[in-house]
């Protein structure tokens, strides 16, 4: 676009040029085109705003279409996934926080308070003074066999390959993540330099394509895994089972996508769709899924290492949790991805109607993992439309240890949702791998976004712990998050979710409502293991 207006400012001057010679009236029409021509200029100059680098001039319509709506549209309303209204933080008050800009409001609650679904913290009328708040909290990854325990923080940054994403954008995450002291995920696509050039710490995503660790026939392959598992930037590694935007369907990488430089990374081939398989090669049971992760473990020299899941049938995952009973072999973390989330591309059913979403499916593992006896030797990563302190407050409360974002973090890069994230068009740059796009990304400056959009919300989680007199994400529990379930109902999430005791899925009689998937678990099979006539 930079290319055509130039062209376009240089057809104007000398079509108008040549006009004025024989009428010279037409010498006004230049008080429009010089202006026009170095408003243009300076937008392909500043660096501040991606889209206008690309798109001189014309991309200014879309903070003057901003500008004309009311500002009560500058907070907009997402269906949740039970229906109900959810207010989510809009792209403005994400790129006021990446800047540092006050992200206050006027006049009060944007929301009805007594429509349903509408939640809230219950703050104490004791609360912590914030400088005896612990405002950068801390998580240690790391079970019994793990001999490089890591320390992340509560707020990461989720899984987005390298391919999906512009090397500029994953250069401004890695850049942000290593300001901040926070994780980058490198999504299923492979470790590329780009990952590791800012000298961020890198989660190491392993997904069913075995992208940077594969044979030629698309099998795991030890030795290249070892040999990038073991770089001092690569902090944890996690093993891709399914995600929320498309669990159950491999992952999808457009062809217009795959230029040399991918397919070397992740050793395909060059211009052809990148289609991952739906399962993994490398094991097929719960068994064999823990002494998969056994086996990265030794290869990268004893790293956390764990795995990631869209929660589907629960019988598998306590499967899992029996397998992990039999062996003694734990994962040291384990991300739960709701069925909200987000992706570059996935089949419309699949992104609707696939999936457990996140409330439900961590209050799942939690209770699992505590009914089993074995959460306190893992933690939980919470994964799915995690944009403010107050989605960082309600996850914590339902189990998770931290949480991580893929959109929001894409947002503080410029991300526009122009909703071509597989059309290789992405006018921002941001994830697209046309370099007349791309370049438009600066990526000295979009990396500070990052970390101070990242500092921003952790900051805002703190200030609501503290107010409700909770100095750790340790400390907060069910009790703590209330939400209206009806017009004439309120009920906590303890009550929506009631806890399980510790070890009570050990030995019958087993909790209610979790005698049949019980039943159907085995850890020698994902399959059931009643069969049926």
């Amino acid at each position: 676009m930079r290319r055509k207006f130039i062209y376009l400012c240089i057809l104007l001057i000398l079509f108008f040029g040549a006009i004025s010679a024989f009428y010279p009236a037409f010498l006004w029409s230049f008080v429009i085109i010089i202006p026009f021509v170095l408003l243009g200029i300076k937008d392909m100059v500043q660096t501040q705003h991606s889209l206008i680098s690309n798109f001189p001039v014309v991309g200014r319509m879309r903070w003057w279409a901003e500008w004309m709506r009311p500002k009560i549209y500058q907070y907009f309303i997402e269906s949740d996934t039970d229906g109900a209204p959810y207010n989510r933080l809009s792209r403005n008050v994400i790129y006021q926080r990446s800047k540092k800009v006050a992200d206050s409001t006027a006049f009060g609650t944007q929301l009805n308070v007594y429509e349903t679904g509408y939640e809230w913290l219950n703050h104490s009328i004791a609360p912590l003074p914030l400088e005896d708040g612990v405002h950068n909290p801390r998580v240690t990854v790391g079970g019994p066999d793990c001999k490089h325990p890591y320390s992340a923080s509560i707020f990461n940054i989720s899984a987005m390959s390298f391919g999906s994403l512009s090397k500029n954008a994953i250069m401004a995450l890695n850049g942000g993540a290593k300001i901040g002291g926070f994780f980058h995920n490198t999504g299923e696509g492979g470790l590329s330099p780009y990952h590791l050039l800012p000298e961020g710490d890198v989660v190491w995503q392993i997904g069913t394509g075995y992208f940077g660790c594969r044979n030629q026939d698309g099998t795991f392959n030890g030795d290249a895994f070892a040999e990038r598992a073991i770089l001092p930037n690569v902090k944890m590694v996690e093993i891709k089972l399914s995600q929320g935007a498309k669990p159950g369907h491999g992952g999808i990488l457009p062809a217009a996508k795959v230029t040399e430089e991918i397919a070397k990374i992740r050793l395909v081939e060059k211009g052809k769709d990148v289609l991952s398989p739906s399962y993994h090669k490398a094991f097929g049971t719960p068994l064999e899924l823990l002494y998969f992760i056994k086996r990265l473990r030794e290869l990268s020299g004893g790293k956390p290492i764990g795995f990631k899941l869209c929660i589907g049938q629960k019988s598998q995952f306590i499967a899992i949790c029996k397998a992990m009973i039999q062996t003694n072999i734990m994962p040291d973390f384990i991300t739960v991805d709701g069925g909200e989330g987000g992706t570059g591309a996935a089949p419309l059913e699949f992104s609707n109607s696939v999936g457990m979403p996140l409330r439900e499916a961590l209050a799942f593992v939690y209770d699992a993992l505590n009914g089993f006896g074995l959460k306190k030797h893992i933690k939980i990563i919470a994964s799915a439309k995690v944009h403010t302190g107050f989605d960082l407050v309600k996850n914590f409360s339902l189990g998770a240890d931290m949480c991580s974002a893929a959109r929001s973090m894409m947002m503080s890069l410029g991300c526009v949702q122009a909703l071509e994230c597989n059309a290789n068009t992405c006018p921002t740059g941001v994830a697209t791998q046309n370099p007349n796009l791309f370049k438009g990304l600066d990526v000295n400056l979009k990396k500070v976004r990052v970390a101070n959009f990242q500092h921003e919300t952790v900051k805002a989680a703190v200030e609501l712990m503290s107010a409700a007199g909770i100095k750790h994400p340790d400390n907060l529990h069910r009790s703590h998050i209330y939400r209206r379930v009806n017009a004439h109902q309120i009920q906590t999430y303890a009550e929506m979710y009631p806890y399980l005791l510790k070890g009570s899925l050990l030995e019958a009689p087993y909790p209610q409502g979790w005698e049949f998937d019980l039943m159907q678990s085995s850890a020698d099979t994902f399959d059931s293991a009643i069969k049926y006539n």
